[in-house]
């Protein structure tokens, strides 16, 4: 008797069938929505869980509001991503807000004629404190986290002892024009808050620098190996000083957008630096250097400011949101060290 045998198919002939029902078509989208980074998804999520809870988020002055309210967060994150990405921390920021919009004030006493030259020295101090930062750290060795923590006491010292400790002066409308003005009737759109145009074209700044120059690849070769880089022939000092001095001149703008929202506070620089962190982490920066966006700071700036406004819009006690931002920067930092040991994108 004579058996006859059929050959095996190959096994891309096998696995065939499971794709069958797929078009081409259908799988290059799932391909490309799985390379969509997680913020991006989070932030749509939390948009509309927004709009569930309150539609007129869908309207010109819910979603324009929104974004004015969280410019000064997107710029400060996307400053601060520099730092980030050569592998150190910045938690001076904060304090350096707060010491802007006293200083504003202080210097301005609400005559709106010396505004411009006041806006001037202000962004000299920023200047002055990033290079202080980075000569500290680069130079003299200082780990980042120790070196901007004093910065951070140093400099809320200062605020503190210069206002008598208490809010003094007031901003003219001229500086407060940054944070409130509004042009309506603008076509498509309604109204355009100035906070988000000065967000626009701070953050299109910070995206050229990092993505369409050799300074962002620099950052980015420094925080990956910063031993390579430096036998490469790149000045890893230098590279490391404009990061601190590009994240301490974002924090004076976004000084500038606070004071002109609230007015003067000795406060309102408070919780801003880890609320930076947290925004670059969920955006899909690596803590300790070497991987970051622009666009994915922005998103997770983005989401973090979805999600206070969404506890403010249920009405969660001050307290509990205080608690809920603990636990976000926790987890991103921790989801954070889970990619780098894992090698993930």
């Amino acid at each position: 008797m004579i058996e006859t045998t059929e050959p095996r198919p190959p096994a891309q002939a096998l696995a065939a069938p499971a794709l069958a029902g797929r078009p081409p078509a259908a799988l290059s989208l799932l391909r490309r929505l799985g390379a969509v980074r997680p913020a991006y998804w989070v932030l749509i999520l939390l948009l509309v869980a927004i709009t569930v809870a309150s539609p007129a988020f869908l309207e010109p002055n819910g979603y324009m509001n929104f974004l004015r309210r969280a410019a000064p967060l997107v710029i400060l994150a996307a400053g601060q991503l520099f730092v980030i990405v050569v592998g150190g921390f910045d938690l001076s920021v904060g304090s350096l807000i707060t010491l802007v919009v006293m200083a504003a004030s202080l210097l301005i006493q609400g005559d709106p004629a010396q505004t411009w030259w006041v806006i001037g020295l202000l962004y000299a101090i920023g200047l002055a404190v990033g290079l202080v930062n980075g000569l500290v750290v680069s130079w003299l060795k200082v780990p980042s986290i120790i070196a901007t923590l004093g910065a951070l006491l140093s400099l809320k010292g200062i605020a503190l002892a210069w206002s008598g400790g208490s809010p003094q002066g007031y901003l003219p409308d001229n500086f407060r024009d940054f944070g409130r003005l509004t042009w309506r009737g603008i076509p498509g759109i309604d109204l355009l808050p100035l906070a988000v145009i000065v967000m626009i074209v701070t953050v299109a700044i910070l995206w050229w620098l990092m993505h369409g120059t050799v300074l962002g690849r620099l950052l980015l070769a420094v925080g990956d190996n910063p031993r390579a880089a430096e036998l490469a022939g790149i000045r890893v000092r230098l590279v490391r000083t404009i990061a601190f001095v590009v994240s301490a001149l974002s924090a004076v703008t976004a000084g500038i957008l606070l004071g002109g929202f609230a007015g003067v506070s000795t406060n309102v620089g408070d919780g801003y630096e880890l609320q930076a962190i947290a925004a670059i982490v969920i955006g899909g920066a690596q803590l300790l250097g070497g991987r970051g966006t622009v666009p994915g700071t922005v998103a997770g700036a983005l989401s973090l400011s979805a999600l206070f406004t969404l506890l403010n819009l249920i009405g969660l006690p001050k307290p509990l949101r205080d608690a809920a931002q603990g636990l976000i920067l926790i987890g991103a930092v921790g989801w954070s060290v889970w990619r780098r040991r894992r090698g993930g994108a």
